[in-house]
C-alpha cells in the first residue's frame, strides 16, 4: 500500500505536533528544532513513535523549517537535514504500515511585491528540499499564509517529484490568511495545480476552524485536511486550553463538510491523536462521513478576490493594443504607470476582471507579459484573463499568475487544441475555445456549435472540468454581414442551454465600420444577455454599457432587491449625456489637494503608483510648505490606507504597496529640503527586534515599513537578539520607543527578560509588544507599555509616544 492508496480508506490519521513534544524532552531555547535530527536522533523517533502507537498513519518528518533561509548558520546544509529526518522517520515507522511526509513550511521571507524573494527564488528553494526528501512517502505542504508562495512550493513538488502532494494553510477566525488571501482562491489556485488533498493547519483551535473547514468543503472535492491546534495557549505555562475529548468532539462536525484527514498541530501530543483515531474509526462504522462541494460552476480569483460566473462579469477590455496607439506607445516604452492607470480606470468604471494582452511586434512579448502580470497583481484585486496566442506567452504568465486565471484562447485546430490545453489543465486555469477552426468562422450557427462541442471534449479528455470551460462564439461585424449578429445569437444561445457551458463574447466588434457605435453595441450587448451570455468582454469605460448590464440584472430577477442598480444609482446621474470616452482619458479627481484623506495622492497610494505619487509630490512642491505636504497630505493619507486594512477592506498586499508610494513621496520631499539646504523633520527613533531564540522576523520587517513611512527612524535590531544588545541600541541612540516582536511560545521568556533589562536600567523608554503568540493580558503582565496587534496600531503607539 502507498499513500495513493491510504486515500481510498476513508479516513487518515495524521501525527500531532512535534515543537510541543521536543520542548518536553528539554529542546533549549534558541535551537532550531530541526538540527535535533542530527543531535538527537533519539528525541525523534522516539515522538514519532508515540505517534505512531497511538494511531498515526503518517508522521511529518522533523523538516518543516529545513530551508537554506531557516538553516542558514546552523553548519547543516539542507540535504543533511532532510536526508537525515526521513531515515528517523522510516527507523520509527519500522514494524508499523505508517508512512512518513517531507513536512515543508514556509520560507520565512515574503515574496513580491510584498516582500522581496522572487516567485523563481522561492521555487529553488522548494526544488532543494523536495529534492532532498526524494525518499519520503508524501510530500506535505503546511502553514502557509502566501497563496503565492504555496503554487511555488506545489510546482516544485509536481515538477520535481511524483510523491502525492498534500497542502494546508493556516487563517485567522475572519477566514483570510495573514497576507488576505481567501479559502475559496486557496481551494481554486490549489486544487487546480493537482493535489491530492488540501486543507487548513495550526492558528486556531478546532471549534475556530470548523467555518473554515465548511468553506473549503463547498469549494473542494478532493479530501479535505484538518490540523487544528489545541486551542490557544497560556503565555506563562505554555499549556493549551482544549482537552483531547474536546478536541474530537469539535472534529466530528468536519465530517460533514469533507473533511477525511485529521491530526494536529501546536500543543496536542499522542493522547489526541489517539481521541482522534477512536472517533474516525467509530464515524466509519457509523457511516457519518458526507462527501464535499456538492455545486461546481465557473470561478476564477486573485488572492482577494473571487469572482463567481453565476451572472453577467464584465471583462475590460482595455489592456490591449490593437487599435490603441497609446497603448502601443506604452508597451515600447516600458510605461507601466500607463497600463496600470488602463487597469484601475476600468475597475473604478465596474469591470470584474481584467483581459491582459501585450502582443505588439516591436517588444518581448514574454517578458512584457510577466512584468505586467507582477505588476497588475501588486495594484488591483480582481482575476486576470491572459490573452495571447504564443502557448510560451501563456505559460509564463499563468506560472507566475497568484491566483486562477482564464486562458483567452483555444481554437478548433488540432494543434492548438494539443498545445494550449495541457498548459490550461497544468496551472489550473478555465478556457476560453473561439468557435472558429482551420477553415475560419463558420457563416452560421450550426458549425460554431460543432466547433464548441470538439473543443468541450478535447478539454474533457485532458482533464479540465467542464465548468472550466467558456466558448465565445464570435462576433462579426454587422456592417459587413448583417445577419452575422443572429447566427452568433443563435449559436450562444445552443452553447448555453443546450451545451451547459459558459459564454464570452468581445461585444464592440459588432460595430465596426458604423456610426453611433455605442448605440449599437449596447444594444448588441442586451440582445446577447438574453441570449445567454455570461462574459462580455468590452470597455467598461462607456458608461451606457455598464448600465446595459446592470438593468439586465434587474430585470433578469439577477440583482436581488436591485440592490446593485440602487448602489450605483448616484453614478448614473454623474454620466447621463456624457458618456463619450477617449483613448487614456483619466477620470477627473475630484479630491481637495490640501486633503490628504481625498487628495490625489491617496488615490495614487491606494493604487500603487509610485510614478505618480513622485510626479504629484514635485508638483505640490512647487506651491507648497514641504511639512505642509507631509503633515497635511501624506500623513493623513496613510491614516486612511491604516484604517481600511484594521477594517478588513483592503489586506497587507495593499497595506504595504501604500507604503512603499509614501515611501517614494517622502523621498521626494527629503531631497527637496536637502536640494533646499533644508533637513527633514525627524520625528523620533524607535529601535525594533526580534528576541532572543526566535528566528522569525516577517512581522517586525512589516511593522518596519509602515513605521518608516510615517517618518520614524526605525533602527531594526534584526532576530535573535540579545536583551542587552536592545539596551544598548536604546542608550547608544537615546530612543525613546522599543519595539519587541515573538513568534514562538518558547521565546516569550525572552521578551519579558528583554523588557526587564531595560527597566533595570532606567532608560526612559516605552516598550511595545506583538506576535501571533501574545494577547493583550500577557503583554501588561510582563511588563510590556503597550501590545500592538498588528503594524498599523504599532504606527498609532508610535505617534501617541513621539508625536
Amino acid at each position: 500500500m502507498d499513500v495513493k492508496e491510504l486515500l481510498k480508506k476513508g479516513y487518515i490519521v495524521l501525527d500531532g505536533a512535534m515543537g510541543t513534544m521536543l520542548q518536553k524532552k528539554g529542546m533549549k531555547m534558541g535551537v532550531v528544532p530541526e538540527t535535533l535530527g542530527i543531535t538527537k536522533p533519539e528525541w525523534i523517533i522516539d515522538i514519532h513513535k508515540q505517534y505512531i502507537e497511538a494511531g498515526s498513519d503518517i508522521v511529518y518528518a522533523n523538516t518543516f523549517g529545513a530551508n537554506r533561509y531557516k538553516l542558514k548558520g546552523t553548519g547543516y546544509s539542507t540535504e543533511e537535514i532532510i536526508k537525515k529526518a526521513i531515515e528517523n522517520g522510516r527507523k520509527a515507522c519500522e514494524g508499523s504500515e505508517s508512512f512518513v511526509a517531507l513536512d515543508i513550511g514556509p520560507i520565512g521571507q515574503l515574496l513580491e511585491p510584498t516582500g522581496s524573494l522572487s516567485f523563481e527564488e522561492a521555487y529553488d528553494i522548494f526544488k532543494e528540499e523536495i529534492l532532498a526528501g526524494k525518499d519520503a512517502d508524501v510530500i506535505v505542504i503546511e502553514t502557509m499564509t502566501d497563496l503565492l508562495e504555496t503554487k511555488a512550493a506545489v510546482l516544485a513538488a509536481k515538477e520535481n517529484s511524483n510523491l502525492p502532494v498534500f497542502v494546508t494553510m493556516t487563517f485567522e477566525e475572519n477566514k483570510r490568511t495573514f497576507t488576505g488571501c481567501s479559502v475559496s482562491a486557496m481551494v481554486l489556485t490549489i486544487v487546480g495545480l493537482g493535489v491530492d488533498a488540501i486543507g487548513v493547519n495550526c492558528s486556531l483551535g478546532p471549534d475556530q476552524l470548523a467555518p473554515i473547514v465548511e468553506e473549503i468543503g463547498k469549494w473542494s472535492d478532493i479530501p479535505v485536511i484538518v490540523k487544528a491546534n489545541a486551542g490557544l495557549p497560556d503565555p506563562v505555562t505554555n499549556e493549551y486550553d482544549v482537552t483531547p475529548e474536546q478536541f474530537v468532539e469539535d472534529y466530528k462536525q468536519m465530517l460533514k463538510f469533507g473533511a477525511r484527514i485529521f491530526g494536529g498541530c501546536c500543543g496536542t501530543n499522542p493522547e489526541y491523536i489517539r481521541a482522534v483515531k477512536a472517533m474516525l474509526v467509530e464515524a466509519q462504522k457509523n457511516n457519518e462521513f458526507e462527501s464535499n462541494r456538492q455545486e461546481r460552476q465557473l470561478a476564477i480569483c486573485s488572492p482577494i478576490n473571487t469572482v463567481v460566473v453565476n451572472q453577467p462579469r464584465i471583462i475590460g477590455e482595455r489592456i490591449n493594443p490593437t487599435g490603441k496607439k497609446r497603448f502601443k506607445q506604452a508597451l515600447v516604452e516600458k510605461d507601466m504607470d500607463y497600463i496600470l492607470g488602463q487597469a484601475t480606470e476600468q475597475i473604478e468604471a465596474g469591470a470584474e476582471i481584467l483581459d491582459v494582452n501585450v502582443g505588439h511586434p516591436e517588444i518581448d512579448e514574454k517578458e512584457m507579459m510577466i512584468k505586467t502580470v507582477k505588476e497588475l497583481q501588486s495594484i488591483v484585486s480582481v482575476p486576470l484573463q491572459i490573452d495571447s496566442t504564443k502557448p510560451e506567452v501563456i505559460e509564463a504568465a499563468l506560472r507566475v499568475y497568484n491566483g486562477k486565471a482564464i486562458v483567452n484562447s483555444v481554437n478548433g485546430e488540432d494543434k492548438v487544441l494539443d498545445t494550449i490545453l495541457p498548459i490550461v489543465k497544468k496551472y489550473g486555469a478555465a478556457v476560453i475555445g473561439l468557435a472558429l477552426d482551420e477553415n475560419g468562422i463558420p457563416a452560421d450557427y450550426k458549425g460554431r456549435v460543432e466547433i464548441a462541442k470538439k473543443i468541450l471534449n478535447k478539454a474533457l479528455s485532458y482533464g479540465i472540468p467542464k465548468e472550466d470551460i467558456i466558448i465565445d462564439c464570435l462576433v462579426l461585424t454587422v456592417s459587413a454581414e448583417q445577419k452575422a449578429a443572429g447566427e452568433t445569437l443563435k449559436a450562444l444561445n445552443i452553447v448555453k442551454n443546450e451545451l451547459g457551458l459558459r459564454t464570452v463574447l468581445g461585444v464592440s466588434n459588432i460595430s465596426f465600420g458604423l456610426p453611433n457605435r455605442e448605440l449599437v453595441n449596447k444594444t448588441f450587448l442586451t440582445m446577447a444577455l438574453t441570449n445567454g451570455l455570461d462574459l462580455p468582454i468590452m470597455n467598461p469605460n462607456v458608461p451606457s454599457m455598464v448600465w446595459a448590464v446592470r438593468t439586465y440584472k434587474v430585470l433578469a430577477d439577477i440583482d436581488k432587491n436591485s440592490m446593485e442598480f440602487i448602489s450605483h444609482a448616484d453614478e448614473y446621474t454623474e454620466v447621463v449625456g456624457n458618456s463619450k470616452t477617449k483613448e487614456g482619458a483619466v477620470p477627473a479627481d475630484n479630491g481637495d489637494a490640501n486633503d490628504g484623506k481625498n487628495s490625489k495622492l491617496l488615490k495614487a497610494m491606494e493604487q500603487g503608483l509610485k510614478n505618480e505619487g513622485a510626479e504629484l509630490t514635485r508638483a505640490y512642491l512647487e506651491n507648497k510648505d514641504a511639512m505642509e505636504i507631509i503633515n497635511d497630505m501624506l500623513i493623513p493619507a496613510l491614516d486612511v490606507v491604516g484604517d481600511k486594512f484594521e477594517k478588513g477592506k483592503i489586506f497587507l498586499p495593499q497595506l504595504i504597496m501604500a507604503a512603499d508610494v509614501a515611501k517614494v513621496c517622502f523621498d521626494e520631499v527629503k531631497n527637496y529640503m536637502s536640494a533646499k539646504g533644508g533637513q527633514s523633520e525627524q520625528k523620533g527613533k524607535i529601535v525594533i527586534a526580534t528576541v532572543k531564540g526566535d528566528i522569525h522576523d516577517i512581522g517586525k520587517n512589516i511593522v518596519k515599513v509602515i513605521l518608516e513611512n510615517y517618518g520614524y527612524n526605525v533602527i531594526d535590531l534584526g532576530r535573535d537578539v540579545d536583551p542587552m544588545k536592545v539596551v544598548e541600541a536604546v542608550k547608544k541612540n537615546d530612543v525613546k520607543l522599543v519595539g519587541l516582536s515573538a513568534l514562538m511560545t518558547t521565546t516569550l521568556g525572552s521578551m519579558e527578560d528583554t523588557i526587564n533589562l531595560l527597566k533595570e536600567n532606567n532608560l526612559d523608554c516605552k516598550i511595545m509588544v506583538g506576535g501571533a503568540v501574545l494577547t493583550e493580558d500577557y503583554a501588561m503582565k510582563i511588563g510590556a507599555d503597550y501590545y500592538a496587534k498588528d503594524a498599523k496600531r504599532s504606527a498609532d503607539i508610535a505617534k501617541e509616544v513621539l508625536g
